[in-house]
């Protein structure tokens, strides 16, 4: 081999591997501002579930809540009972009794 032949080598190799450096930190730049991203909508995600901890019931929350309402319910339903029972009490003909007649 020639002088030319090799540094004509030597360059087509290094272009090779030159071109193939330059895509890799094309797409390790990318992968690091993604990942930078990532971090970023991981700590917003945290921040969001710390919120919503605080802020929403909890299942046993609203479990409790929903037994007190239901107690609350029950109780109105027995009332309104007890009215239908004293309307049709009301309702009901009374014994003939003793009549005044004008005599």
């Amino acid at each position: 081999m020639t002088g030319s032949e090799i540094m004509a080598v030597v360059g087509f190799f290094l272009t090779v591997f030159g071109s193939a450096f330059v895509v890799w930190k094309y797409l390790d730049g990318k992968l690091t501002t993604a990942r930078k991203e990532t971090g970023a909508v991981e700590r917003d995600l945290a921040a969001h579930r710390i919120h919503v901890a605080e802020t929403y019931v909890t299942k046993a929350g609203m479990s409790e809540q929903t037994a007190q309402i239901m107690k609350a319910l029950d109780s109105v339903g027995a009332k309104i009972d007890r009215t239908n029972e004293r309307l049709d009490s009301l309702m009901q003909p009374r014994p003939a009794g003793r009549t005044a007649r004008a005599g």
